[in-house]
This record gives structure tokens, sequence and C-alpha cells, in this order.
């Protein structure tokens, strides 16, 4: 056989009876998942500030970085609905390299897959009581959501994973806003097929039983740019495309229209300081153009303690990325209050 089996993992339901919420836990995620879903629902004006690393690598500098992001959160939060990005699970375009806290708890170790699941579970809690802040992360193995479905205020799909039965189908059982990236091409035609496909009501099989989902009425876009045939990349958070998705928005059916704008990735050709223009360019044209304010929700930002990102080796420098490039804390905390000041 191909495939050998290394361990049976425990069901959702154990290892959320062996790792439970505390009711303090339980009554911010309740808070904070309705302010969210007033904002994606048109009923509060805040702007959506999606920001973290682009993996979450080690659990002490993820939570000091978001006990961090607590503290301008208590001075923006009428203005800005902060939303760490603990992002554990790391879609890689050849299989290879570092996958994320899921398989290797320890980035330099190999990996197992039972640690991973409650390396997670332990990051998100711990992430919450510290900070008072519920995160987002990329659904990245569609039955892996299970682990953290009670833990959660926003999920990602990402470009890789847009097009894929299984996620869409998945997202649409979900409960809270759940951003469809579009693909690596860049197609607009693709990732609102997503949403149409995430907000719809399904029947399908998960996890080994067969199950119907209402359909997720908070499901939208996240801009993140495309790639083209050249491996050129083209970015898709200026004016005109934005008024472009506006546009293909109106002529379907969706409910509660919305999109983030991802500031890195194919959108800045992964120079992680052109982030701070981008977001200043999506902040004009929302200002400029009352019906876009209302669509762009708000922005996701890659960003750590330490500027750049790093190699896995024996000189890793506490809370700098060891995947994609990011912010540093600095530039970080001066883009946030910029942003409250001109969303």
């Amino acid at each position: 056989m191909g495939m050998n089996i290394n361990a049976e993992l425990p069901l959702p339901a154990e290892l959320k009876a062996e790792y439970p919420l505390s009711d303090e836990i339980l009554k911010i995620k309740k808070e904070r998942d309705r302010e969210i879903r007033d904002i994606f629902t048109g009923n509060s004006d805040r702007f959506v500030v999606i920001v973290g690393p682009c993996s979450a690598d080690n659990e002490d500098s993820v939570c000091e970085y978001v006990s961090r992001l607590a503290k301008i959160n208590d001075k923006v939060s009428d203005r800005l609905m902060i939303i760490p990005r603990i992002y554990t699970n790391k879609p890689r375009t050849t299989g290879e390299g570092y996958k994320g806290m899921l398989h290797q708890p320890e980035p330099d170790q190999a990996p197992d897959l039972l640690a991973g699941i409650i390396a997670i579970r332990k990051l998100h809690t711990r992430a919450i009581s510290e900070s008072g802040l519920t995160a987002a992360d990329e659904m990245l193995y569609p039955e892996n959501r299970s682990y953290l479905d009670d833990i959660l205020s926003y999920e990602a799909i990402g470009a890789r994973s847009v097009e894929n039965q299984q996620h869409r189908l998945t997202a649409s059982s979900m409960d809270i806003p759940v951003g469809m990236k579009n693909p690596t091409s860049g197609d607009f035609s693709v990732m609102l097929n997503s949403v149409v496909a995430a907000q719809s009501s399904h029947n399908f099989i998960y996890r080994g039983m067969d199950v119907t989902t209402d359909g997720n009425e908070l499901a939208h876009v996240i801009l993140r740019g495309g790639v083209d045939k050249y491996g050129t990349c083209i970015p898709n958070y200026h004016y005109e495309d934005l008024v472009r998705l506006l546009d293909m928005y109106r002529q379907r059916d969706l409910k509660n229209p919305a999109a983030i704008v991802d500031a890195n990735h194919s959108n800045s050709n992964k120079q992680f300081r052109e982030q701070i223009r981008i977001v200043s360019e999506v902040l004009h044209s929302r200002r400029y153009n009352t019906e876009l304010k209302q669509l762009i929700k708000g922005v996701m930002i890659e960003s750590y303690l330490e500027e750049g990102c790093q190699k896995i080796d024996e000189h890793r420098i506490y809370g700098k990325s060891i995947t994609d490039p990011c912010l540093g804390w600095d530039d970080t905390e001066r883009l946030i209050y910029k942003i409250a000041e001109e969303c």
C-alpha cells in the first residue's frame, strides 16, 4: 500500500472534552462573534483588520503578539474590529516546506499530527485567555476544522483550495464569516462561484457522516492578487478592481456582499513593506466611493514581532516569520492607528 497509518487521531468531541473552553472564553467568543456578524451584515460600520504572522510557529511569540494587539484594540475598538491572524495550517505550492503548527508543533522536528492538533487548540485557547481576542485561522483541511470550530471567529479558504468541492461545502456549514480567496489565477468568477456554493445548503459526506448544511450567509471574498501564465503577480486591490468586483456582486443573488483585501501575497508581490501603501490605497478608494465603503469590510495584513522572514535553523530569531516575510511590530502599530484615523 502507498499509505501507512501512523496513529489514530481522537475525535473532535474527545479533544474538546480534554481541552475544554472556560465560561469566560465562551462569553468572549459569543460577544465577538455577534460584533463581527454585525459588520458583515451591514449593521455596524467598524472596519475589520485581520492581522498577524504568516504562520503561527511558536506559542509564546504568537501569544505575546496577540497580547500587544489587545492593547491597541482597547484604543481603537470603537472604529476597528481587530482579529488576530493565528494561522496554524499552511498550504504549500509544491507540498514541501513547513505546513504549520498542525503538522509540526516544533518547526525543526518531524511532523506529529496528534501533538499538532493538541498544540493548535492550546495555542488558540491561550491567546483568547490572555488577550480577550478571538482569532482567524485558515481551513486547509476541511475535516480538521472540527477541532477548532468552537474557538474561531473567522476562517479563510486559500487560493489553492477555493475551487475544491469539500472546502466550499464545509464552508456552507459554518456560522462565522468565511473568506473565499480568489484563486492563484486571479479569476473573480471562480471566487464568487465559491461564495455562491458556501451560501447555499448542501448534502455531502463529512467525517464519515451524511450531513446537510444550512448555508453560510456570511461567506464573502478575499482579494489576494493573482499570477499570470508568465509567473508575474497581478494585483487586484486597485480602484478599478474593486469597482469590477462590486459590479460582479450585483450580477449574483448573494447575501451580505462583502470583501476583504489581502495586502500581501500577490497583491504586494511578497514585498511586505508594500502592505502599508496598499492599505492606504484601499482606504482612499473607500472614501472616494460610498458603495465601495459598504463592500470593502476590511484588510488582511501579515505582521509579526520582527520584520522579514528567516530560515528554520538553530539561529532562529524569536517572533520572526519562518514562512512569508511580515511587517515588524513598530510598523504594524503605526499602520493600525493610521487605519483607525482614516477608515
